[in-house]
């Protein structure tokens, strides 16, 4: 390859796009870089410091430490906020509560745009998120767009959440599912939509074998062209 390749993968939460991202990367030795996750650690942040408490969130703090919040993966693709590794912390209720706040200010969204491209800048990579291929890199050389019913999605979620320990019930993931979905596809800044030349994957019904065969067969049929 010439240049470095990016494949964007965006849809709704809960879908399967960071598993089929990492699948991806994994086969074709990208780097994979989970958007998700960085704004998952910002909420995580502002939890932390007292920024976000129920539905009180203190956005000038936020935005003013933004400098100063430095997210990256390290080599088993875990989420380092400020090189403190936080990918447990990240993926509990407290902050899927709360993501979809801090995802719609423009100046968080901007400094995570920011990173994202740079992490571009000299390896190939598989990124996924709700606004990859149609913000940060609208000229990605794949962009997926992956969808499910809300209420596989919420099943999916509580059999992880189940497996992890964690006590919670399945109409409280499917409202919180549901939620985020509205705030993401109608939020002013970069909200969740699919590109125009977004090749769509509803795996509601599918296998993780049939998405994966379909999915390394749109890339490869990429890849050698």
């Amino acid at each position: 390859m010439n240049k470095p390749i990016i494949i964007a993968i965006d849809g709704v939460s809960g879908s399967g796009k960071s598993t089929m991202a990492r699948t991806l990367a994994a086969k074709y030795n990208f780097m994979y870089v989970d958007t998700g996750a960085m704004y998952r650690a910002v909420t995580l942040y502002a939890i932390e410091k007292g920024y976000l408490t129920g539905d009180t969130l203190l956005k000038k703090q936020l935005i003013d430490d933004l400098p100063d919040i430095d997210i990256c993966f390290d080599s088993d693709g875990h989420t380092l906020l400020c090189g403190i590794d936080v990918e447990s912390k990240i993926r509990g209720m407290e902050v899927s509560s709360g993501v979809s706040k801090i995802a719609t200010i423009p100046e968080v969204r901007s400094a995570m745009v920011d990173q994202q491209r740079k992490m571009s800048h000299s390896h190939s990579v598989v990124m996924d998120g709700r606004d990859i291929g149609t913000t940060v890199f609208p000229n990605a050389d794949v962009k997926l767009y992956v969808t499910s019913s809300a209420e596989v999605r919420a099943r999916r979620r509580l059999d992880e959440l189940t497996a992890k320990g964690e006590k919670v019930e399945y109409d409280t993931i499917l409202k919180n599912i549901t939620e985020r979905d509205y705030i993401d596809s109608s939020r002013e800044v970069s909200p969740l939509t699919k590109a125009p030349d977004a090749i769509e994957i509803d795996n509601s019904h599918m296998s993780i074998e049939e998405q994966n065969s379909l999915i390394n067969s749109i890339v490869e049929k990429h890849l050698s062209m």
